[in-house]
């Protein structure tokens, strides 16, 4: 709790007391001078617990940027690793079958043929 929070919420409650005070005793000007004292109390204990959070987060952060560091390192070699099984695999089925990428190649470029050259009446 840095010195904003405290003062703010001090004067939250003594803007609340002093609003109670000024409905039992019937005086407007209490009553007013203690709602303003509530708001200003509560925006000023606002302030500090952002102020605080903001604080936390910049003390975190190198932490924070080192363990993301850490896990786009890891994600980075994982996808290298599957990268270069799928390349492997593809490469060994190449290998494995010549014959039907041949097959595959010749029959794609005799329709490629027949499409351009063909006598189609």
């Amino acid at each position: 709790m840095n010195k904003d929070e405290f003062q703010g919420g001090a004067r939250y409650v003594g803007g609340k007391v002093e609003k109670d005070v000024g409905d039992t005793v019937n005086s407007r000007d209490w009553q007013v001078d203690g709602v303003v004292d509530q708001v200003a109390g509560g925006a000023q204990n606002l302030y500090g617990r952002a102020k605080s959070a903001i604080e936390d987060a910049v003390d975190g952060a190198p932490e924070l940027a080192d363990k993301i560091g850490s896990e786009a390192r890891e994600a980075g070699d994982r996808a290298a690793d599957a990268a270069r099984r799928a390349a492997s695999t593809a490469q060994a089925s190449a290998k494995d079958a010549p014959v039907l990428w041949a097959l595959g190649a010749a029959a794609i470029g005799y329709g490629l043929a027949w499409l351009v050259h063909g006598n189609r009446d």
